[in-house]
């Protein structure tokens, strides 16, 4: 039979843990709350430098297998979009 006062014990320390973990989370959400829109204008501009970018006129190659009927690939983004915050 376990002792009661050792499984309380060990329940308590695992709520203090929880706690800490807790409290750690809602750090980090509060630090990303204040990032967040600092992100949101490196987005908007780069979607800026994107929009210059298409503007400007069609490689010759990219223009070829435009003009030959052949499916053109889809363009890869330069790097990866995060994800906005709501």
């Amino acid at each position: 039979m376990k002792d009661i006062h050792e499984v309380l014990r060990r329940k308590q320390a695992r709520y203090a843990q929880l706690g800490k973990q807790i409290e750690m989370l809602q750090q980090a959400a509060e630090k990303l709350r204040e990032v967040a829109p600092l992100l949101a204008e490196i987005e908007d501009d780069d979607a800026a430098v994107l929009a210059d970018v298409d503007d400007q006129p069609v490689p010759t190659a990219r223009a070829a297998s435009a003009s030959s009927g052949a499916p053109a690939a889809p363009a890869k983004p330069a790097r990866g979009v995060a994800p906005r915050w709501p």
